[in-house]
């Protein structure tokens, strides 16, 4: 449950934002429309880390990949900025909840090098999370 809970807490963040654009959730039916940006969202977990915690403690830990797609050959502008914007919605620091999970940014997100995949400029932003799980 504590995975469904963190990502749903980063999956609302980042519905959240405005302007919205439209996302491929993971396992949700998602078709782009051509020459109109959209962006996808998965949850990467890691190993849990309870090397410092007690033997009901743990840390969930991973990364919220987004990955923001705009039509190739219009430029970086908008896109870059969209990126800063992701960037600025999970900045270091920020608590986001669901279920009574708290999960926090523990790192500034971190924007991938740009390229070019099927006529998108793809750009990929990784925001690291940890979420302390007690039983």
């Amino acid at each position: 449950m504590s995975d469904q809970n963190v990502r749903r807490a980063l999956e609302q963040r980042l519905a959240a934002m405005s302007p919205a654009i439209p996302t491929a959730w993971e396992n949700v039916h998602f078709t782009p429309t051509v020459g109109t940006p959209w962006q996808r969202a998965n949850l990467l977990p890691a190993s849990p880390d309870n090397t410092m915690l007690g033997p009901r403690e743990w840390m969930e830990i991973g990364i919220f990949q987004v990955t923001l797609y705009y039509p190739a050959g219009t430029g970086s502008d908008a896109a870059q900025t969209r990126a800063e914007a992701v960037r600025a919605q999970f900045k270091r620091g920020t608590t986001v909840l669901h279920g009574g999970l708290a999960t926090v940014i523990t790192h500034t997100p971190a924007k991938a090098a740009a390229y070019s995949a099927d006529g998108w400029y793809v750009v990929p932003i990784s925001i690291r999370y940890q979420a302390c799980i007690a039983t």
